[in-house]
């Protein structure tokens, strides 16, 4: 669903007229930020199958610290295959890190360790890895990408809000309309009827539901043991 699609949505359920481009009033313009602020609440309640995808590193010799080009900071790691050498990385924590390369002597070879180290002028999360290579390796970081939206032709944007009116959203839209309505008709005062708290309670239904959907399509995820 676009930008438009769903500030419409929002509109047309608040009794207002549609417009025929966000920008087209100040009104539609406070609803497309409601939109924006409802994406990001349901974007980080859950790790979507929709933003799942896989970042690609080659590293270089004696080189430690890449960028994840177009994860900005909204990555979450869901494994880490050094694909040379096929086994999965294990990470490590920054003290970790400095103990290896500030108070040890650095080992090279393949790269077995990762850490998160900042993020770089463009804002993509930077990472160091160990030992240091002393070559080149494929590393692949299955991730949940945050942020990601669709542009006209399936082109893949990194803006961490939908600004086009044809940008499309790629997590579901019906938690993400109706957190927005609830939003606007707490901004609003009234609704005709229906209580902001009423709305509330609609789009945690809608967040509950469409989490229960795609979550099934990863079972093992959402199961818990003991440690």
């Amino acid at each position: 669903m676009t930008y438009l699609d769903l500030v419409n949505n929002v509109l047309r359920r608040m009794r207002e007229e549609e417009v025929s481009t966000v920008s087209e009033s100040t009104y539609s313009k406070m609803v497309g930020d409601f939109v924006n602020d409802s994406k990001k609440l349901v974007e980080t309640s859950w790790d979507w199958s929709a933003l799942r995808t896989t970042l690609t590193i080659e590293t270089t010799e004696n080189i430690f610290n890449y960028v994840l080009t177009g994860s900005k900071d909204n990555i979450k790691a869901l494994d880490v295959i050094n694909d040379t050498s096929n086994f999965f990385m294990e990470y490590r924590n920054s003290s970790w890190f400095d103990d290896k390369y500030l108070n040890e002597t650095p080992q090279t070879g393949t790269p077995s360790y990762y850490t998160y180290n900042g993020v770089d002028s463009n804002g993509d999360t930077q990472i160091d890895v160990y030992p240091k290579p002393d070559g080149v390796y494929v590393l692949r970081f299955n991730a949940v990408n945050r942020g990601t939206i669709y542009g006209e032709n399936q082109t893949v944007l990194r803006p961490e809000i939908l600004s086009a009116d044809t940008d499309q959203l790629l997590i579901p839209s019906s938690p993400v309309i109706h957190q927005a309505i609830a939003m606007l008709a707490r901004e609003r005062g009234e609704t005709g009827g229906t209580s902001a708290a009423e709305y509330f309670g609609i789009a945690q239904q809608y967040l509950s539901d469409a989490i229960a959907l795609d979550a099934q399509k990863h079972p093992y995820e959402t199961d818990w043991y003991a440690p």
